[in-house]
């Protein structure tokens, strides 16, 4: 079963953290943009009342017949200097010129006149008109004129201030992002380099102990004769390829034309002894010259964590079958199969990251290494190819041929 270390929860979690900090930030968002429209709608009343006010008055002044109407003309008419109007006949004939549009007095009339139309248009697809209701003396009714308005430039404003604080934010809040994962990702650099170059350092007093005892070994023709010595030398041959790989981790490795179908061999020949002897091991090529752009240590240890997953996954036997092919647009293929358990289908998403294992005993971090010595040094691809459980799972590493 699969499991998560409690020392890389945390990088666990970030899905979760990122989905809740994107649900609070929602809600943040249409709280504001309901309050700010609210606001707007409140406005828009107002300014609706204003317009009918100045209708009404322009109503009573155009009815008067005593003339008293310099208080309305003062008061209420002329003190309107913020809603764009215009006053139209019952025909669409624009009877007072306009108030608050823009007209430069330098204009021709007949593009005065076409502003104003164009003003107009959008006026009457914005509200419904006010009526004014023109009276002869007896009270009867004899025309309508309409008063036609817009939204003023404050009501504008404020309708497309959530809009632009909301855009604001979201642009603040992505580079905050990409700041915050970019140091992440260049502290967890550090300690992967850290931790590797520290495990090299470590394994370098050990690794010269052994090559001591093994040339003590050597002289002694007991021992000498039964082939423990070269098993011996295999091992430390090995140890100083896991420390120079270690050495690597963190440096710019160097890529050379590499043959794939021999690297992948020499992996095969070290491990096929060391596991179980029912677990076989078959490689297929189509051809024995494939070369890629490989650093060879840290492309070995890929294809040796891969292979010692699947022997896990297998138990005590089965088959790891790698396939070698040229693929398009300048590829090489390595396919790693097993027919071991297989790979959950909610767990495949996962496999990479680091702390993940299904292993009781286990760090959860050689497929996370794997994954970042392919794409960060060799700039190819590994992913899971496909998974069945109980069935087996197939790994299939993409590289840049030379």
């Amino acid at each position: 079963m699969a499991r998560i270390l409690p020392s890389m929860e945390f990088y666990q979690d970030n899905a979760k953290l990122k989905w809740i900090i994107l649900a609070v930030s929602v809600v943040i968002s249409i709280g504001s943009i309901y309050y700010t429209n609210v606001l707007v709608e409140q406005l828009k009343q107002r300014e609706r009342d204003q317009v009918r006010l100045f209708a009404k008055a322009l109503e009573y002044t155009l009815n008067d017949q005593d003339n008293n109407i310099l208080f309305i003309t003062e008061e209420i008419i002329y003190k309107n200097n913020s809603i764009p109007l215009i006053l139209t006949a019952s025909d669409d004939t624009v009877v007072m010129s306009y108030n608050n549009i823009f007209i430069d007095k330098k204009w021709s009339k007949a593009r005065e006149n076409k502003v104003i139309q164009k003003e107009l248009a959008e006026m009457k697809r914005t509200y419904v008109p006010i009526q004014i209701l023109l009276k002869d003396e007896t009270g009867t009714v004899f025309d309508l004129q309409y008063v036609f308005y817009k939204n003023s430039f404050l009501l504008t404003q404020l309708i497309a201030y959530p809009y632009i604080q909301l855009s604001v934010i979201a642009i603040f809040a992505f580079i905050s992002y990409l700041a915050f994962s970019f140091s992440r990702t260049a502290e967890q650099n550090r300690v992967w380099v850290g931790l590797a170059k520290e495990t090299a350092h470590q394994l370098g007093t050990p690794l010269s102990s052994l090559m001591a005892w093994v040339e003590v070994l050597r002289d002694d023709p007991a021992i000498n004769n039964r082939g423990i010595v070269e098993e011996l030398d295999k091992d430390i041959k090995k140890l100083r390829i896991v420390t120079e790989r270690f050495s690597s981790i963190g440096s710019v490795p160097t890529l050379k034309n590499e043959n794939v179908y021999q690297l992948i061999n020499n992996v095969v020949g070290y491990l096929q002894p060391r596991v179980s002897s029912k677990i076989n091991f078959e490689v297929y090529t189509l051809s024995d010259t494939i070369i890629a752009r490989i650093h060879a240590p840290l492309f070995e240890w890929v294809v040796e964590n891969l292979c010692k997953n699947a022997v896990d996954a297998m138990g005590s036997s089965g088959t790891i079958a790698i396939k070698i092919l040229r693929g398009g647009a300048g590829k090489v293929l390595v396919d790693i199969s097993d027919t071991g358990k297989g790979i959950p289908k909610l767990n495949i998403s996962s496999v990479f990251k680091p702390g993940f294992t299904t292993k009781k005993r286990g760090w959860g971090l050689g497929l996370a290494l794997a994954k970042r010595i392919i794409e960060m040094y060799h700039e190819g691809k590994i992913y899971v190819k496909s998974s069945e459980e109980n069935l087996g799972t197939t790994f299939r590493i993409e590289l840049k041929s030379a």
